[in-house]
Order: C-alpha cells, then sequence, then structure tokens
C-alpha cells in the first residue's frame, strides 16, 4: 500500500514543533551561557539542580503525551467531539498533580542533594537553583496539556509563537537576575531559576489565552463537562508508562551527570556546555518524533495500520538529514559555539572532544526517537517502557564501568549515548515490524 503522506506534511505538522524547540531550549543555552560566566560551581549546580526538576517535569510531560495519543486517535476516527474532555481531564489531573508534587519536592530536595553530590560547593548551587525552579511546575503542566492538544489535532503553528515569549522574558530576565543589571538584585544561580519560572508562566498565560480564542467548537473543548473516571483511567492506562519512562530517562541522565560529577568539578561544568550543545543538535529529533506520535496514531485510527512502518521509515529519512546538517555545523564552528558558554580556554580544550562525540551520537539518537515514537504512537505504552528501562540499564551500566571504574576520558564516558541510540533503534524497529501493536485498543 503506497503512503499517503509526503515530506512536506511531515514537515507542515513538525516545522512548528521543532522551531518551539528553538526557541524553549534556548532557555537552557542562555541560563548554560550566563552561568558560564559566573564560574565552574554555578554551571555544575545549574545542570544537577535543573536535571532533578526535569525529572518531575517528565511525569507531567509523560502523561499529556498520553493524552495528545487519545486526542489524535480520536481525530484519526473523526470523533471530534470527543477531543475536549480528554484535554479537561488532563489539565486538572496534571494541576493537582503538579501541586503534589511541588509539596514533596520541596521538603525532601536539601536532604537529596546533600546525600547525592559530593561537593558541598556544588550541593548549595544545585539546592539552590532547584528550589526556585520547583514553582515553574503547574505552568509546564498547563502548556503541556494544551500542546498536547494542538499536537493532537496537528495545529502546531503557535507553539513556536509561545516558545518565543518564553525565551524573550527569560533572556532579559536572566540578564537582570543572574548580575543584577536593571535595578533587580545580583541572585547568581538562583536568579537563573527564578527567570526560568516567569517565563514559563508568561508563556502558559499565553498559550491557553490564545487558544481559548481559537475556534474550536467542533472539539468541545473548555465546555468542561462532568468528570469521568473511565476517561481518566484510560488516559492513565496510555500515560503510566510514559511517565515513569520519561522521568526515568531524564533521571538516568541526572545519576549519569553524578558519576561525572565524580570525576571532578572541571568535568562536570564542561558536561554541563557539552548537553546545551547536544540539546541543539537534538532540536529536530523532537519536533519530528512529537508528529511521529500523531501520525502513527492518527493512521491507526483512519484503519491505515499497513502504512505505519513506512511511515515511521520515511520520518526517520528526513530527521537524519536534518541532523546531519546540523551535526556537520557545530563540528565546523566548535570553537566558536564553545566559546558562547565560557572564554576559558582550559574548559574549552576539554569540551572539544566531547563534541565530537555528541555529534555521532545525535545520528543515532535520531533513528532512535523516531522509531520509540513509532511504538509509543501506536499505543504499545507498556512495551516502550520496556525498551526504555532495558537500553537505560546498559546505558548507564556503560557510564560507571568507563567513568569509575576503569577511570577513561570523559569523552569515552559519553559514548554511552551511542550505545543507546543503536540498542533503541534497533529494539523498536523489529517490534514494529512484528505487527503485534495492530489490535491495540485507545
Amino acid at each position: 500500500m503506497k503512503l499517503d503522506i509526503s515530506y512536506r506534511e511531515i514537515w507542515r505538522v513538525a516545522y512548528p514543533i521543532i522551531l518551539g524547540s528553538v526557541a524553549q531550549n534556548i532557555l537552557n543555552i542562555t541560563d548554560t551561557a550566563f552561568l558560564g560566566r559566573v564560574g565552574e560551581i554555578a554551571l555544575g549546580g545549574g545542570v544537577l539542580g535543573g536535571l532533578l526538576y526535569h525529572v518531575l517535569l517528565m511525569l507531567g510531560w509523560g502523561m499529556a503525551m498520553g493524552g495528545q495519543i487519545i486526542v489524535a486517535r480520536r481525530v484519526g476516527e473523526g470523533a471530534n467531539e470527543a477531543v475536549g474532555r480528554v484535554v479537561e481531564h488532563l489539565l486538572f489531573t496534571l494541576g493537582a498533580f503538579a501541586i503534589l508534587i511541588m509539596l514533596f519536592a520541596h521538603t525532601l530536595h536539601p536532604a537529596f542533594f546533600s546525600i547525592a553530590v559530593r561537593s558541598n560547593l556544588v550541593c548549595d548551587s544545585a539546592s539552590s537553583f532547584f528550589g526556585y525552579r520547583l514553582f515553574g511546575l503547574p505552568f509546564a503542566f498547563l502548556t503541556y496539556s494544551l500542546n498536547a492538544f494542538l499536537i493532537g489535532i496537528t495545529r502546531t503553528k503557535v507553539i513556536t509563537l509561545t516558545s518565543f515569549i518564553t525565551v524573550f522574558v527569560n533572556i532579559v530576565l536572566d540578564y537582570g537576575l543572574i548580575f543584577g543589571n536593571f535595578g533587580l538584585p545580583p541572585m547568581g544561580v538562583r536568579g537563573a531559576a527564578l527567570a526560568s519560572v516567569i517565563a514559563e508562566i508568561a508563556g502558559a498565560i499565553f498559550l491557553l489565552v490564545y487558544i481559548s480564542r481559537m475556534n474550536v467548537r467542533k472539539y468541545k473543548l473548555f465546555n468542561f463537562s462532568s468528570f469521568s473516571k473511565k476517561l481518566l483511567k484510560s488516559i492513565l492506562d496510555i500515560s503510566w508508562p510514559l511517565m515513569l519512562q520519561f522521568s526515568l530517562s531524564i533521571f538516568v541522565w541526572f545519576v549519569f551527570f553524578l558519576i561525572i560529577e565524580k570525576m571532578g568539578e572541571t568535568p562536570l561544568a564542561v558536561s554541563n556546555i557539552v548537553r546545551s550543545i547536544y540539546i541543539i543538535i537534538m532540536i529536530p529529533i523532537w519536533g519530528f518524533a512529537s508528529a511521529t506520535n500523531s501520525f502513527v496514531s492518527q493512521h491507526i485510527g483512519k484503519g491505515k495500520s499497513d502504512q505505519v512502518v513506512k511511515l515511521v521509515v520515511k520520518v526517520m529519512v528526513i530527521t537524519l538529514a536534518s541532523v546531519l546538517v546540523l551535526s556537520a555545523l557545530i563540528l565546523l564552528l566548535d570553537n566558536s559555539i564553545i566559546k558562547i558558554y565560557t572564554n576559558d580556554e582550559h574548559l574549552i580544550n576539554a569540551t572539544l572532544p566531547v563534541i565530537r562525540v555528541i555529534a555521532i551520537a545525535a545520528l543515532t539518537m535520531a533513528s532512535a526517537f523516531i522509531s520509540f515514537n513509532g511504538v509509543s504512537g501506536t499505543g504499545s505504552t507498556k512495551v516502550s517502557f520496556a525498551i526504555e528501562v532495558f537500553s537505560l540499564t546498559f546505558y548507564l551500566g556503560w557510564a560507571y564501568l568507563i567513568a569509575i571504574t576503569l577511570g577513561k576520558s570523559l569523552s569515552l564516558v559519553w559514548t554511552s549515548e551511542v550505545l543507546y541510540g543503536i540498542m533503541v533503534t534497533v529494539i523498536s524497529i523489529i517490534y514494529l515490524r512484528t505487527g503485534r501493536w495492530k489490535n491495540r485498543v485507545v
């Protein structure tokens, strides 16, 4: 059967998400660049505090992704009137969930960092960053819920505008709150966290106002009809493996950075710079992966399951091409790009070898994310969770072996990313080709 979706259509849906990701990840780039001027301790604290925050963030992202899969399936089935209730249940549930997480994390995070981090200075910096950053969680969850609606119905252009508003606010406040410009108090690493929180609030409010003025009557959005335990159960049945999977993935990355922290403050600072550059290369991957999720679910809803594998391969081709271009540019301009983050020659020279590793790793991640989101888009989220657990076990084991047991170089530690990308790609493609997902009902 001939695939009825073109590269143009894939790009039409994916590019606003990609642009949104560009803007969203400038938050990370901006924080890292400013904190690099503060010093190695601020860089290390920012990355550890930020990663722990993202562990919690991924709980909401996972549930929103489950809602997005259901939204896309209903659109594919032509049941548009059922979409609004799914989104409303996401909004209420994630709002309550965010408050519970904040209360729990606010109480426990100082003790957690004191146990997990060897350096007292890095520990204090990470705890300060996280304590402020935590207040952005409800607004991030609100944005994720609304994005699930937009991506599920493949109307993604407003995501770009929202993200750029968020970034603009963050850049201005980073400059003001980290260093004490514009008459604001100099807050250092806490200022970076507070700037991101205020930026998230601004983005969430804009997106809510924009969608409330859209013509969404056919989806019955914001009707706020009665609460349905059955619908919530359906959302959670799809979402809980994604929630655990995404949070586990970021938590493993957090542990990965804790392993690097044991190598010293300089490797940790280098890895924060590398992480920021790596995220730039990953931007198109996330955009195409989100599009893959919706495309796969919609195709199954339309009764076109036979096209799914071809669809995943087609998205993979365009993603690999995009990442190849970005990786080549990063390698060509590596020294100039690193100088955005630091003017310390020692850090620059230590970062260069690791940049070459992540340029290769990004290509394996491109195929991994697309094939993996193909699996989750079928509704087989328990299978995708199992794939993630299996692959991350090897990922973390390899990192510990290289860094702690054998005491090898930082660039070799980062080859964990290559190993993970290859494993996820192979397992996901094998599962998709078995066709065992075709009878999955969501």
